[in-house]
């Protein structure tokens, strides 16, 4: 698949390849408490600070990572990539896709609006490849999503002191 893509254009956001300008905006992400309520708590800042690449490299810069800005500002980020060493036989190989936000981006239905965008094209670019996520079944609003955008349950497990669930997004036909 070529990469990275033309930028994705939706109604509000656009979704793009990383850019330097990110870093401190990926820092945040990764060092929210409620970002991480589900994935396991926040990172420490001062580890983050010390070990993200700074300018001119590119924080979190591989095929499939994408940022999503709304106004010109990263509001979060999307994962699209094989999972390749997945804890369930189910998945290993297929596509995952993953997602944090900023908090104060919640509740507005930009999640659903740049997964979906960010689905679509990876029906374009590997058609017939299905797509597995992987959430906490306490995580309410992900599940919610999860149902949004296509995807049934494949099974419940335990990892990480709590039960997880796998769903699949058949591929686009």
């Amino acid at each position: 698949m070529a990469w990275p893509p033309e930028l994705i254009r939706t109604e509000r956001l656009v979704l793009r390849e990383p850019e330097a300008r990110d870093r401190t905006t990926f820092i945040e992400l990764l060092a929210s408490p409620e970002v991480h309520t589900y994935l396991g708590g926040p990172r420490p800042r001062d580890d983050l600070e010390r070990e993200m690449p700074e300018v001119p490299e590119v924080p979190e810069r591989w095929p499939g990572s994408f940022v999503v800005e709304l106004d010109g500002a990263m509001i979060g980020q999307i994962l699209l990539r094989r999972a390749a060493g997945h804890r369930r036989p189910a998945a290993v190989g297929k596509a995952d896709l993953g997602y944090l936000f900023l908090p104060k981006s919640w509740g507005q239905g930009y999640a659903a609006e740049a997964c979906a965008a960010a689905l679509d094209w990876f029906d374009g670019a590997l058609p017939g490849e299905p797509v597995m996520l992987t959430t906490q079944s306490a995580n309410v609003g992900s599940m919610r999503l999860a149902a949004k955008l296509g995807f049934t349950e494949v099974e419940r497990f335990q990892a990480w002191d709590a039960e997880q669930w796998l769903g699949l997004r058949p591929p686009a036909t």
